[in-house]
């Protein structure tokens, strides 16, 4: 008797297409990927796998050799969907896990270009998000300890006969749809997220998102602990060098990074300076996707969807103001006329020095400044005495 062969049918037969065909979406995250280690936050491919567990929560994120671990650059599909998705409710429309739409939508939602070249790392983006394994026991069933999924079931692509990409559509996994249509579990983000380049700082943005959200005294992370939530694969070490010089850039918008010291333990504040993003306001109704070296030799090639410069965007910019650097520019000619003083070398040079000196200067400095002679007036830039002809 010869067997018939089980074809198993795709969702997408199952499920309605949501169709999207919005611009204006304000940006949105889920919940609980911003605040536990999903993603990969290198370029270079990973497939040591993501072992988490806090309390009675555990993660464990599984990659292929093929293909490696999803991304946190390849997480903005993600985001995007998340945000088509809730923008569809305050339309009055109908959605569903099965998505359609064209790459040119989403692309310029995340700030990206739209060449040959972006599209085809679209394409390997969403390839990681396939082959990617989450297993977990967040927000399990009753009588369920652990869901194990994939961040997209399938995706398929349009092509005209000369290879060009006209529309794509995929199926995204029960898991992070539920997670989306619960008004409690989605937060809006900051556009200018999409223009972080690093992925710590990508990281650390969405955890300062969830957790010092609007607080005005902001929130207080151990330096290892966040070393853990992170699944990053270096040093401790390293991991706090990496914070310390993210903290002296302060890139993420609406939030200033401190660190404070505890005796021994080195700690990070982030303080919200912005309070522009709120919680979605109601569920959606239902029918049915670095660690970049800052010095050294860099070794790791590039992969994945990456941070370009500002393109055009369908969000409306909302951003915190750029650093006033104009005002740490001193003039250049310093009062104690000396030669070797940092405010009369070359523009350039004393440009630099000026800035640097002033970034770094602290209280504690004050009473290292050369004293000079007893009762004699010093430069209030430099410390040094003042000649005669000056004072």
């Amino acid at each position: 008797m010869q067997r018939r062969r089980l074809i198993t049918p795709s969702e997408r037969n199952t499920l309605d297409p949501f169709v999207v065909a919005t611009g204006d979406a304000k940006p949105r995250d889920q919940r609980d990927l911003m605040e536990r280690p999903f993603f990969s936050l290198a370029k270079a491919k990973r497939v040591v796998p993501i072992i988490y567990e806090a309390g009675d929560a555990r993660v464990e994120v599984l990659a292929v050799q093929e293909h490696g671990m999803a991304t946190i650059w390849d997480a903005d599909v993600l985001i995007w969907a998340a945000s088509q998705i809730v923008e569809a409710e305050n339309l009055g429309l109908r959605t569903s896990r099965f998505l359609r739409f064209t790459p040119y939508q989403l692309l310029t939602a995340i700030g990206r270009e739209t060449g040959a070249r972006d599209y085809k790392l679209l394409k390997g983006a969403l390839t990681r998000l396939q082959s990617t394994v989450i297993r977990t026991n967040i927000r399990h069933g009753e009588n369920w300890r652990r869901h194990q999924f994939s961040w997209i079931n399938e995706w398929e692509e349009l092509t005209r006969a000369d290879g060009r990409v006209e529309g794509m559509e995929f199926v995204l996994p029960d898991w992070f749809y539920r997670g989306v249509i619960d008004r409690s579990l989605v937060l809006t983000i900051d556009p200018a997220y999409f223009r972080l380049t690093g992925g710590i700082e990508r990281w650390l943005y969405r955890v300062a998102r969830k957790h010092a959200g609007r607080q005005p005294g902001g929130w207080l992370f151990d330096v290892p602990h966040l070393h853990e939530k992170s699944g990053s694969l270096v040093r401790v070490s390293d991991f706090a060098l990496q914070l310390r010089r993210i903290v002296l850039r302060q890139p993420l918008p609406g939030y200033r990074l401190h660190i404070d010291r505890d005796d021994r333990r080195e700690l990070l504040r982030i303080v919200p300076v912005s309070p522009s993003t709120t919680p979605v306001d109601k569920a959606v109704e239902t029918i049915g996707t670095s660690h970049a070296a800052l010095s050294g030799f860099r070794t790791q090639t590039l992969s994945g969807l990456r941070t370009h410069a500002a393109q055009l965007s369908l969000w409306p910019e909302k951003t915190i103001p750029g650093l006033n650097l104009e005002s740490n520019v001193l003039t250049l000619t310093c009062c104690c006329e000396s030669g070797d003083c940092g405010d009369n070398a070359s523009p350039l040079h004393s440009v630099t020095d000026r800035l640097i000196r002033k970034a770094a200067f602290t209280e504690h400095d004050i009473g290292e400044r050369p004293p000079g002679r007893a009762g004699a007036a010093v430069c209030r830039r430099c410390g040094r005495s003042l000649p005669s002809s000056s004072r």
